[in-house]
């Protein structure tokens, strides 16, 4: 907590550090800063490797693009129930807050499990982690997007369950815009993966 001295002599409280929730807010915009990095090079290897099949499966052989497109518009309409939750909280609505961020985890839950699916149906195929150079390059960098929608799904419980249990508290409004922040991150990820990675290989 900020820490406060009382001015002499006029009873006025003046901080002593700066408002956390800027440098809060500056250190998840720095997290998000590495993370593009990050995603920026599992897509650059895939684009290296996206031919390397080796005799395994294709892109064009496997890739369900009706499939994978229904999956990305139900995570796209997540960052609009994310949005909706961020309004709910500046509105001190608990009841809608609760609401739209149960709606968006829901969402990305439903999206891990069409990603699931999609993995499972391309190991049926014969696409597997060590089947080639593009199998491996593909399944990292949908994996480890996937293992971040899977992380905002849990931070997003657990900011439904401290609403709920009336630990999300007027000047918390932050985590809900720090979550916010991150889940719309995760999306714009997909866009940009669900475009290189799918779209321009069929």
């Amino acid at each position: 907590m900020t820490d406060l001295v009382t001015a002499e002599g006029h009873g006025e409280h003046i901080s002593t550090h700066p408002d956390m929730n800027v440098v809060r807010k500056t250190a998840m915009w720095v997290f998000l800063g590495s993370e593009c990095i990050f995603f920026g090079s599992l897509i650059a290897t895939f684009l290296l490797y996206r031919t390397e099949t080796r005799g395994g499966p294709t892109a064009k052989e496997l890739f369900d693009i009706p499939f994978t497109s229904a999956s990305s518009f139900i995570l796209l309409m997540s960052s609009l129930t994310m949005v909706l939750a961020h309004n709910a909280r500046e509105r001190r609505d608990p009841r809608q807050l609760r609401i739209w961020l149960l709606a968006t985890a829901l969402l990305g839950s439903t999206f891990l499990a069409g990603q699931a699916f999609e993995f499972t149906e391309f190991a049926h195929e014969g696409l597997k982690l060590t089947t080639s150079p593009f199998a491996s390059s593909f399944y990292v960098a949908t994996g480890f997007h996937g293992a971040h929608v899977a992380v905002g799904v849990l931070m997003l419980l657990a900011l439904l369950f401290m609403s709920m249990s009336g630990r999300l508290r007027t000047g918390e409004g932050m985590n809900v815009e720090l979550v916010g922040l991150y889940w719309h991150f995760v999306d714009v990820v997909w866009i940009v993966i669900f475009t290189v990675v799918y779209l321009l290989q069929v």
